[in-house]
């Protein structure tokens, strides 16, 4: 391993691996890009070309794992895809750093877990939004209880979603709960500092529209102390993203909230019977942020906060929200408790990248339709 900066290759050169980490990991000053895993021969040539970095193919993977010329892998494979290459590079001694959903069930994520537990390696789940300053703010003034007791959340997320993208024709587990519902299920459980004991969800499907899932879901989860949070989520809408949290001292409205780019600012509204008062936070480099503190922790030795457990803990619940949707019935889930929390020095401000455009992305069919 390198003294000062740990050598990623990213795996899978999809639109959030070329839009978003491979930019973002030059905003950095203890991580670098060392080599591409791809199954695209058009993006290995360019994009190895653009980053000056070696392309392996999925077949070469295990080559690239015993190689010596990497640290870590960032892994933004389809979600079903995760669980084979974070396992593989785990039990070769390379740290992950995988994109959320960790896995397609419980299952999945508790053999990355053992996997993890095996090795000297480290497993983060890549939540970006527990390093930004306005989500770390919120969170933090949550549990210090300066909305007083929280009681409810409510929250949409949607976009309008070509069905060609791989999101749109890979069933439940590449629909829009695990990619978007992640967000607000993840931001409930943090608010609340506790995880849901109960999950009710009710899908739709646009007849105008090709997807094999249910393209807008609601879901309502109960919390301890009769705490409930709902979020509507969809693929068949106008871009949305919002989410409010009331207690019984203020009600906080943020907007936006899950977002990211060089011109994404988080935000929030606090109102209390003495007026409202607004907290923006200026754009920072998410990508960078979440691959800055992930170094940090492989150079120092220390675990990271979002690690493999809050991974499996959102993928419990979204699990649950599967067959809720297939039986129609509320799902109770076994009452769980999470020690770590994040933490305000958490917050890391890296200034943004310059994204790339979806024209110039190579060989991707992006997301938007």
């Amino acid at each position: 391993m390198t003294a000062r900066k740990i050598r990623y290759a990213v795996v899978g050169g999809g639109q959030i691996s070329q839009q978003a980490f491979m930019p973002g990991i030059g905003q950095t000053d203890n991580s670098e890009l060392a080599a591409l895993v791809t199954g695209d021969a058009e993006k290995a040539e360019k994009l190895a070309a653009q980053y000056g970095i070696r392309a392996y193919t999925y077949d070469d993977y295990e080559t690239l794992l015993k190689s010596g010329e990497i640290d870590a892998v960032y892994v933004a494979t389809p979600n079903f895809r995760h669980t084979s290459f974070v396992t593989a590079a785990l039990e070769a001694g390379i740290h992950v750093m995988c994109e959320k959903p960790l896995a397609t069930s419980v299952e999945a994520c508790e053999q990355m877990l053992e996997a993890q537990q095996r090795s000297n390696a480290k497993l983060m789940t890549a939540y970006r939004l527990h390093f930004e300053p306005g989500t770390v703010d919120l969170f933090t003034r949550a549990r210090r209880g300066d909305f007083g007791t929280l009681r409810a959340f409510c929250a949409n997320f949607g976009q309008n979603v070509d069905e060609n993208n791989s999101r749109g024709h890979n069933g439940y587990w590449g629909g829009p709960v695990p990619d978007l519902g992640t967000y607000p299920l993840n931001e409930a459980r943090n608010l609340f500092a506790a995880e849901p004991v109960a999950v009710h969800a009710i899908g739709t499907k646009d007849p105008t529209r090709g997807f094999d899932f249910h393209d807008s879901v609601a879901v309502t989860l109960l919390f301890p102390e009769n705490r409930t949070a709902q979020f509507t989520v969809s693929y068949a809408t106008a871009a949305v993203e919002t989410y409010s949290v009331v207690g019984t001292q203020a009600n906080v409205q943020s907007h936006p909230c899950f977002g990211f780019g060089p011109d994404v600012g988080i935000s929030y509204v606090v109102t209390t019977a003495e007026g409202s008062q607004t907290h923006r936070f200026e754009p920072v480099d998410q990508f960078g942020g979440e691959t800055q503190y992930f170094s940090d922790c492989i150079l120092n030795d220390r675990h990271p906060e979002p690690d493999g457990q809050e991974g499996l803990l959102d993928v419990r619940v979204l699990a649950a929200v599967e067959q809720s949707l297939e039986t129609g019935q509320t799902v109770a889930l076994e009452p769980m408790t999470r020690e770590r929390r994040v933490v305000p020095e958490q917050a890391l401000q890296l200034p943004p990248a310059k994204l790339p455009a979806e024209d110039e992305l190579v060989s991707v069919i992006t997301q938007s339709a």
